[in-house]
């Protein structure tokens, strides 16, 4: 199943479930994060509210205001090599706002305090419910489902400290869906891949990770609940832009597009701030 959050003629948002060309509102819930929390993916499945075709929805953030973003840095080993570090004993992580989402395709809007934005593209997990201290298939069990996220990085703020916070967490920077896909979406050799006006930046295997899923959320929920419409961010293949020779950076004017399979696309525009 997969599920999405849009915008709605007059305001607001609502949640439709995708089947093929058609989508149908989930009457109700305002985001993907308030069906997860209340009535939850099997009311989603029954849903026969009012259709819209796909190919005109406008998509908000998946959710609008999850109560934690949690990233993953350093998650995947040809990345990890890239940057000429060593694979970390445990997960490295670090946080960004709901005031950091945009949707699927919206505009990137290059802040005018920059001269390095960066490309990551990711999985992320979507948590579907609330956990704490959750191990094994109990970890297993509280994800919802996966989406897509482009980790939009201010590479000039994120190396100005050893904290990368403050290149990460900038407000409008982070397009993050177009949809929840259930697991059984999901190939289990499903590919990510970011590119820049067609040619291909980064790809690689979203099970090419060096904590899975599942290790995140045990870990992460050893430290925080987790809460339905959370998301963790599980780090970006290799092919970045601030490691290659010469550096490469987001200009204005280019379209970014980040696809994992079963998922669907990020594609945003890239415009000056």
């Amino acid at each position: 199943m997969q599920l999405a959050t849009v915008r709605v003629a007059g305001g607001g948002t609502r949640v439709v479930r995708l089947d093929g060309e058609v989508a149908t509102e989930v009457v109700g819930p305002a985001d993907v994060g308030e069906l997860l929390a209340t009535t939850g993916l099997r009311a989603a499945s029954a849903a026969d509210g009012p259709e819209y075709a796909v190919a005109e929805l406008d998509y908000a953030p998946l959710v609008t205001a999850p109560s934690k973003i949690i990233c993953v840095g350093l998650n995947y080993k040809a990345h990890i090599a890239e940057t000429r570090r060593e694979p970390p004993t445990y997960p490295t992580l670090f946080a960004k706002f709901a005031d950091s989402l945009i949707g699927a395709h919206d505009d990137l809007v290059r802040p005018p305090e920059t001269e390095s934005m960066d490309w990551e593209g990711e999985l992320v997990i979507v948590i579907g419910s609330h956990v704490r201290r959750v191990s094994g298939p109990e970890a297993e069990a509280a994800i919802a489902g996966y989406t897509i996220a482009n980790d939009v990085s201010l590479r000039d703020w994120q190396y100005r400290t050893t904290q990368w916070d403050q290149g990460k967490m900038w407000a409008d920077l982070t397009p993050v869906g177009p949809v929840l896909a259930t697991p059984e979406e999901i190939p289990f050799q499903a590919r990510i891949v970011t590119d820049i006006d067609g040619a291909v930046k980064q790809e690689g295997e979203i099970h090419d990770l060096v904590h899975g899923p599942a290790a995140l959320v045990e870990y992460v929920s050893t430290i925080t609940r987790l809460r339905p419409g959370d998301l963790i961010l599980t780090g970006t293949p290799s092919g970045v832009g601030h490691v290659r020779q010469p550096e490469e950076q987001l200009e204005p004017g280019q379209m970014v597009t980040v696809s994992i399979d079963g998922i669907g696309a990020l594609r945003n525009r890239v415009v000056r701030g």
